[in-house]
């Protein structure tokens, strides 16, 4: 495609999703930071039911990944799809339709999980007409992502393009499965599945959403954001096909480690744990290649801040593939389960690889989405990351120290069998950490702020055009 047909693109709704990714990831993290006070502070929730941790800690988690994740993952497809395909999208009144049907959906969440309705399903609390509207924005989404390359003028699909598919593809499986109830009214219904069969499906669908929402869509970003920012194509084209196989081939059956020590049958959580550990080879192929494409480009790591974050969400991305598959064997298990570990494994990916990734791949193509020469300030891009990633190590660090002394607390027995603490005690040896995971909180969220900023004064700056993108790692395709 020759230069000057950037009009070919649809942009628009790539620029949408981007802004609001950026708005609702403020909104998410400072509902969660609130939510982190009060376990330091109880007191916040001033006795009001829609300001209680129960009902503000689901809003939180729907914000982040669905809001702030999501949008993320629908403006970077969408502009990924098409400079790869060289094709517009195929339809843009149907991708328009993805972006407000998408904030309907959020908008949803935000009024009808504070007000206590809710499935009462992890990852899954929407009720059924939210679930239904879900599901027909979610097909839309395929059909302008599949459709698009269907019409691509380049004849090779980018392997970037392969993750995006499979995100999108299992997500509507995962949630189209999980979400199979029958409504009593407007706002209850009850899963179709029953005890553990039901535990099963949430599960399955549970670390899925993680497998595939949280990290087959982002490692599309990867495999996009880091050749371009680098200027170095991806390090080895094999291994990313490699990679993709392995990744979702294993991925689906380890959702049995949430559930160890429960009704589950013995058999199904040792093949969880089994799968977990072998998911470690793929996910640490995908991470060595994202950070190996850098070979030869490591000198830009000192001026540019935006491969700064990429090759750090990279490198999380590697520290909680390893961190998940050490968590789901047994005896590791009967430590970590149910403490504030979990909370630190579950945030050094969430904040460290998904939130990172994201921000970086924002930054990336801000200025080229609103025809602006560059973004207002490097400096402050900077400063993000720093402060970004101090946050980060803050939080996880406490919650790792934490969720360990939690773990030995509540297997401490006296020599007569007895409990050597009270659970009370335990919480209150907590405060400390928690103290320190809300300055982390504050931190991360400073971070999205100085981001805002940032980019309201690059769309503030005088117009230009440039170029449309070329395909990064084609050399290699």
């Amino acid at each position: 495609m020759a230069a000057g047909t950037q009009d070919w693109y649809n942009d628009k709704v790539v620029r949408q999703f981007a802004v609001m990714a950026v708005v609702w990831g403020v909104v998410g993290m400072a509902v969660g930071l609130f939510i982190a006070a009060q376990l330091v502070w109880p007191g916040l929730n001033f006795d009001t039911p829609w300001l209680t941790f129960s009902r503000l800690r689901p809003l939180h988690t729907n914000a982040v990944i669905f809001a702030f994740g999501g949008c993320g993952l629908f403006a970077t497809s969408y502009y990924v799809v098409q400079r790869t395909c060289q094709v517009r999208l195929i339809s843009d009144k149907l991708a328009s339709f993805t972006f407000w049907g998408w904030q309907a959906v959020i908008v949803a969440a935000a009024i009808t999980l504070p007000m206590g309705i809710t499935a009462s399903k992890e990852y899954a609390e929407l009720e059924w007409p939210i679930d239904l509207l879900i599901a027909v924005v979610w097909i839309c989404y395929a059909i302008v992502f599949f459709g698009t390359i269907a019409k691509r003028r380049q004849p090779h699909i980018y392997v970037a393009n392969w993750f995006y598919g499979a995100f999108i593809l299992t997500v509507a499986i995962l949630h189209i499965v999980n979400s199979a109830e029958i409504p009593v009214s407007l706002t209850k219904s009850y899963p179709v599945y029953s005890g553990a069969v039901d535990a099963m499906v949430q599960w399955w669908y549970g670390h899925n959403a993680v497998g595939f929402f949280l990290t087959a869509g982002f490692l599309g970003m990867m495999y996009y954001f880091v050749p371009k920012q680098a200027g170095r194509p991806v390090y080895s084209y094999r291994l990313s096909i490699v990679h993709f196989w392995a990744l979702i081939s294993t991925y689906m059956w380890a959702g049995p480690h949430h559930l160890h020590y429960t009704a589950l049958p013995d058999w199904t959580q040792t093949l969880g744990m089994v799968f977990s550990l072998i998911l470690l080879a793929p996910s640490w192929g995908g991470m060595i290649n994202g950070i190996m494409t850098c070979s030869g480009a490591w000198d830009k790591l000192r001026t540019d801040p935006i491969l700064k974050f990429l090759v750090v969400a990279v490198s999380f991305y590697g520290m909680s593939t390893f961190e998940g598959p050490m968590m789901s064997i047994k005896t590791v298990n009967s430590l970590s389960h149910y403490t504030d570990w979990v909370i630190g494994h579950v945030h050094s990916g969430a904040l460290g690889w998904v939130g990172m990734i994201t921000i970086g791949s924002i930054y990336a193509f801000f200025p080229r989405l609103f025809g602006r020469p560059q973004l207002y300030s490097i400096r402050l891009v900077e400063l993000h990351f720093w402060i970004a990633t101090l946050g980060v190590v803050l939080y996880i660090v406490a919650m790792w120290a934490g969720g360990v002394m939690q773990g030995l607390m509540w297997r401490a027995v006296n020599p007569d069998g007895t409990l050597t603490y009270s659970f009370v005690e335990t919480v209150a040896a907590m405060r400390p950490y928690y103290i320190l995971r809300f300055l982390g909180g504050i931190m991360y969220l400073a971070g999205m702020i100085i981001m805002c900023y940032n980019l309201i004064r690059t769309v503030q700056q005088p117009h230009t055009v440039s170029a449309p993108s070329l395909i990064p790692g084609a050399a290699r395709a």
